[in-house]
């Protein structure tokens, strides 16, 4: 049995954004700058997925940018708040320190420029709290950038409150919603986000496109200098079949999200309460709060690289953190923050589901997780000392 179960990395496109996107292909060719005929009918077409993505996002088509997906959104949205704060003598940016590394390397580079970070603390439920955002905003902050849910470990942040304690202070809010479009519920008005990142392989649609939302007001700089498309601020001819395969799948995706999060949450706990009862295993992210589809553990005594390969030989794709980072060597940054140690935060697995998963292929999981965890136990001389009472138990 084959089982994909890393949708967290990629999910598969759907068949409603191919259907979607191949009009674009033999029909609306045109560029959507040109003055012509052909190229105004391929405009129509892009500015119908701006109203479609806006629409999702509960905001107005032009607050919606199109980008080649959340990398770049989070590094425009960041660097635009540090530009225009820094004419204001404001170098203060607060962030968590779980985020993407899209995010955290933007903020490493503007360290380097002169501007001053504070990373709030994930230790205590491995989130974070308003009332942290709060504590942390002074007279010279320019920006908070938190994520809405943790890529690894699915933790969901309280981003509405957040907001709010952001327009209370007059900070500018910016969140990586990377994870969370097209899963949760999110209504940028109400949860008074400033801006947005989101990428469309996230939720079944294209690689390579994605969109920043920008409320109206907040000013941006350019990060890809080149023509006048998107309104001046993002040069390039748009990639028109992604963008409109991207639209298409986050419409389906947030027209269907209560049915499909319900199937996949049954899927999760269901899969969360059996690993549970493998020994000296602990599950990784906020256990309430948490993305419908994200399953991480992290297991004493093993190495996760190992676990992985053993798990692909048995058909069971899956992660062990981010894919942006699976060929380091060094432990996940995520599990470091919220307290793991270093051989425990080696041993960890990350299994993120769809609405296409099924029981079965939970149940081939919850037979083959605990087989090759034994396997790789019996093999370790970590677990051997553990056994033996050389070393103490953490998990």
């Amino acid at each position: 049995m084959q089982v994909y179960a890393d949708n967290a990395a990629t999910t598969k496109i759907s068949a409603h954004a191919l259907q979607a996107m191949m009009p674009c292909f033999e029909i609306y060719y045109g560029n959507p700058s040109s003055l012509h005929t052909v190229g105004q009918e391929a405009k129509e077409v892009l500015e119908q997925a701006r109203e479609t993505v806006a629409k999702c996002l509960g905001c107005q088509p032009r607050e919606i940018y199109f980008t080649s997906g959340g990398s770049e959104a989070d590094n425009q949205a960041i660097r635009s708040a540090a530009f225009y704060g820094a004419r204001k003598g404001k170098k203060h940016i607060i962030s968590t320190a779980f985020e993407h590394h899209a995010v955290l390397h933007t903020l490493n580079a503007l360290e380097k420029e002169g501007f001053e970070v504070t990373l709030l603390d994930v230790k205590e439920g491995h989130n974070i709290t308003a009332q942290q955002v709060k504590d942390a905003i002074r007279e010279d902050t320019c920006l908070v950038t938190c994520m809405y849910a943790n890529n690894e470990i699915g933790s969901v942040l309280p981003i509405a409150q957040i907001g709010a304690v952001c327009k209370e202070a007059g900070v500018p809010f910016h969140t990586d919603a990377v994870q969370a479009v097209g899963h949760l519920q999110i209504d940028v008005k109400e949860q008074n986000i400033d801006m947005l990142s989101l990428s469309g392989h996230k939720f079944h649609g294209p690689k390579g496109v994605g969109a920043l939302y920008v409320r109206r007001g907040i000013p941006l700089v350019n990060v890809i200098e080149g023509g006048a498309q998107e309104r001046g601020k993002r040069g390039g001819t748009e990639n028109l079949p992604a963008i409109v395969g991207m639209a298409a799948a986050l419409e389906d995706a947030c027209a269907n999200m209560d049915a499909n999060n319900a199937k996949v949450i049954a899927l999760r706990d269901k899969l969360i309460a059996g690993i549970s009862q493998i020994p000296h295993c602990d599950l990784n992210g906020d256990r309430a709060n948490r993305l419908p589809g994200n399953v991480s553990f992290c297991f004493e005594g093993i190495e996760g690289e190992s676990l992985l390969l053993l798990l692909d030989a048995q058909g069971i794709s899956a992660s062990s953190g981010s894919a942006c980072t699976s060929g380091s060597l060094d432990p996940s940054h995520v599990l470091l923050a919220i307290g793991r140690v270093h051989d425990v935060a080696h041993g960890s697995l990350r299994l993120s589901l769809c609405h296409e998963n099924t029981e079965e292929e939970i149940d081939h999981i919850l037979t083959v997780v605990p087989q090759v965890v034994e396997l790789l136990r019996n093999m370790s001389p970590v677990w051997r000392d553990l056994q033996t009472g050389k070393r103490e138990y953490i998990l």
